[in-house]
């Protein structure tokens, strides 16, 4: 067990890619095992780890979200956003986060929303009167709805992995992603004399308004599309996916007519890219994964955990701490797949819903995207905006703090997580 650890860690450390990292610790892991006949089952196990149906839904969701992207979506989405929340004393940081909560239904993904956003309302803010490093922190702390709202593919890995409703997840995903969008907006409600954010606008006309629906209908008609089709049972997330990506190409080239072959080519490659690296984890977690199970490493964690406290509350804390520990140093995904398997059954162990325990963990390693030193959006937002990340951290610590105490209401509230699964019948 030291030596699939100090490999982990130690190739992690040199920064080896986390997938070779993830592979290289489970061969070592094997051949403690005994080696010998072990590695010949080496292919079969890295097949078998990405043998499920539901991984399917990840390819289209990225491709549906590159096509949605590369339209010219962001535009409509952030008119329409500025037309509702525009008028506010802050309003276009105000419109920065209801636009993330527009955006994350159509991609699921935190740094697409980061890249997108650092692109453009990065830049019409700091003209607009805000600083680059407030700027940066609104549009990092809405970039976390993406993965939270549906279709996440985080909750589509998850979901796979661990036997869980993906339908669930989704539905449980929709108030926490919600309550972070609001909770986002009080920050900067708070913030309006600190930071001396520009004077309210002036309120838009009935026309206006009905004019920017009229724009960006046929975004907002997707996500609408993809949630009601799966939580109704019409199809599968992977049905669904695919039926997204074919809306999306109509969209794309008939409506906003901005689509080319040339554009389709590029983003075809680049979803398949995305998914490259995500199934290569999968699959050399897989590895891993096969080698805890064999020396019962989540059964011997569930009883180190257990013998701390047997009372629910202390557990769901120091698993809490444990993710946003390990999110700080680790990729989210990578993550997921390896200790998932592993908290589960002490979940399970202290009678978590296993839906709502999957939207804690999720939830969990989203808000990692956004702290120091690893934090996957810090890092797209730097390189966008060529702002330092220690100055977007400073500026990130309300927004940081606020969403964690949304954590802890999820974590600890279930009925909360669970309202709208149970009244779908999940």
């Amino acid at each position: 067990m030291a030596w699939v650890a100090l490999s982990f860690f130690g190739l992690l450390s040199l920064g080896m890619p986390v997938g070779f990292v993830i592979g290289i610790a489970g061969l070592v892991g094997i051949a403690s095992m005994g080696g010998g006949n072990f590695y010949a089952m080496v292919p079969e196990r890295l097949f078998a780890g990405l043998d499920l149906f539901p991984f399917l839904a990840m390819p289209f969701f990225i491709f549906a979200g590159e096509i949605m992207n590369r339209s010219g979506i962001t535009t409509n989405l952030v008119k329409l956003a500025s037309v509702l929340v525009g008028w506010m004393r802050g309003g276009m940081a105000h419109s920065n986060m209801v636009a993330s909560v527009l955006f994350a239904g159509i991609t699921g993904s935190a740094t697409a929303d980061a890249a997108a956003f650092g692109n453009t309302l990065v830049p019409a803010m700091v003209k607009d009167g805000y600083t680059k490093r407030f700027a940066c922190a609104v549009t990092a702390a809405g970039s976390i709805i993406g993965p939270t709202i549906p279709p996440s593919t985080l909750a589509i890995l998850y979901g796979s992995i661990m036997g869980v409703s993906i339908a669930g997840l989704f539905a449980a995903g929709i108030l926490p992603g919600l309550l972070i969008g609001a909770v986002g907006m009080l920050v900067i409600f708070l913030l309006r004399n600190v930071h001396d954010l520009p004077p309210a606008a002036k309120r838009p006309g009935a026309r206006m308004i009905v004019l920017a629906l009229k724009e960006s209908f046929p975004a907002i008609i997707l996500p609408v599309f993809i949630l009601s089709s799966i939580l109704l049972g019409f199809a599968t997330p992977t049905e669904a996916a695919a039926i997204a990506v074919a809306y999306a190409l109509f969209v794309g080239i008939v409506v906003y007519r901005t689509i080319s072959v040339k554009d389709i080519y590029e983003m075809m490659v680049r979803t398949t890219r995305i998914t490259g690296i995500v199934f290569l984890i999968i699959a050399a977690a897989a590895i891993l994964g096969w080698w805890m199970a064999f020396n019962q490493i989540p059964q011997i964690i569930a009883e180190a955990f257990l013998s701390v406290s047997d009372n629910p509350s202390v557990i769901i804390g120091m698993l809490l701490l444990l993710l946003l520990f390990v999110g700080m140093f680790m990729d989210i995904t990578a993550t997921l797949i390896i200790l998932a398997p592993v908290l589960v059954p002490l979940t399970n162990a202290i009678g978590m819903d296993p839906v709502h325990a999957g939207i804690v963990i999720i939830l969990t390693l989203n808000i990692s995207l956004m702290t120091p030193p690893v934090g996957a959006c810090l890092f797209v937002l730097a390189s966008v905006t060529k702002e330092p990340i220690e100055s977007i951290t400073r500026a990130l610590w309300p927004f940081l703090l606020a969403q964690i105490a949304i954590l802890v209401v999820v974590a600890y509230w279930e009925g909360l997580t669970l309202f709208i699964p149970r009244l779908l019948g999940f």
